[in-house]
């Protein structure tokens, strides 16, 4: 689906919202709450969010983890943003340089090799700025995303994901800065932080409808694909950033279905040493949501 016609889907949804019947989100509390207790070890936060029903779902949504990947998303927002201002064009280049500086004490520290074979045979040469960031969302390069955030600012990246409504969401620094790591200086976000972030996504509300769409598109790029998108139906457009560390599994998702209202569907899991374990409980939870939304009309068969 084109960005034009993604968006004027969306917008007919938001057009037609306010006509429909309130629904009961208890029986979906109670699935999931079956769900969660064949795994005690884990602690869950899902977030699901229908913006043309006004559907709100929240389950420990409050609850801060770390960010893990998850925090490419505002860095993203906050690059289409500079962008869209004229501070720079996406076509623009940047030196690709293994250098960083720890938050800490200003000390030299290089990321190791990450998910992105590609870019490490680029160092000491340059990239455009929208194949960073397609390297960050897509397959989570930690270089890309350190470059990137240099390059917009932490402090920035903060101020757009704030002046969006988060409140809980730190975005502190960039990757691989254990110095900072082993001083508690970590990125840190909510299920309900990232819900109001892919909303406003899908709103056209983060930077334009446009640069959203286009961000959207980014999204349903992504290569890893183990946890929401395996619990959705064959075929599901989902426009999602994972992320993952030791015990730390999250994906946070514009679900945007053949048929029906698209939705924000986030789910973070906390204590799981397992990544497969992970995966397959954060999928039972997204198909539990996605067929109890099947059935109760909001997205189709």
């Amino acid at each position: 689906m084109s960005p034009a016609r993604l968006f004027a889907f969306i917008l007919g949804g938001l057009l037609v919202s306010g006509c429909t019947t309130p629904i009961d989100v208890e029986p979906l509390e109670q699935r999931i709450d079956a769900i969660l207790a064949q795994e005690a070890e884990a602690t869950v936060a899902v977030a699901v969010r229908v913006p043309n029903r006004g559907l709100v779902y929240d389950r420990n949504a409050d609850r801060v983890y770390h960010a893990a990947s998850t925090m490419k998303i505002p860095v993203m927002i906050e690059v289409f943003r500079q962008a869209d201002e004229g501070t720079f064009s996406l076509d623009d280049s940047l030196l690709v340089e293994n250098r960083f500086r720890s938050i800490v004490d200003g000390s030299e520290y290089a990321i190791g090799d990450d998910s992105d074979d590609d870019i490490y045979q680029r160092l000491g040469g340059r990239m455009a700025i929208r194949d960073l960031v397609e390297s960050m969302i897509t397959v989570s390069s930690n270089l890309a995303t350190n470059l990137l955030i240099d390059f917009v600012g932490a402090e920035a990246v903060q101020q757009t994901s704030e002046s969006l409504g988060t409140t809980k969401m730190l975005t502190l620094r960039g990757v691989e800065d254990l110095k900072a790591f082993e001083q508690g200086l970590s990125n840190r976000t909510t299920a309900t932080d990232l819900a109001m972030l892919l909303t406003a996504l899908l709103q056209g509300d983060a930077v334009n409808q446009s640069a959203d769409m286009a961000m959207l598109d980014v999204l349903a790029r992504q290569r890893f694909n183990e946890m929401i998108p395996a619990g959705l139906p064959e075929g599901t457009r989902i426009a999602h950033k994972t992320g993952q560390i030791t015990a730390i599994h999250h994906d946070a998702a514009a679900v945007l279905p053949e048929t029906g209202d698209p939705y924000v569907l986030v789910i973070l899991i906390e204590g799981l040493a397992d990544d497969t374990e992970s995966a397959a409980l954060g999928a039972s939870v997204a198909r539990t949501v996605h067929d109890f939304l099947r059935t109760n009309g909001v997205v189709g068969e």
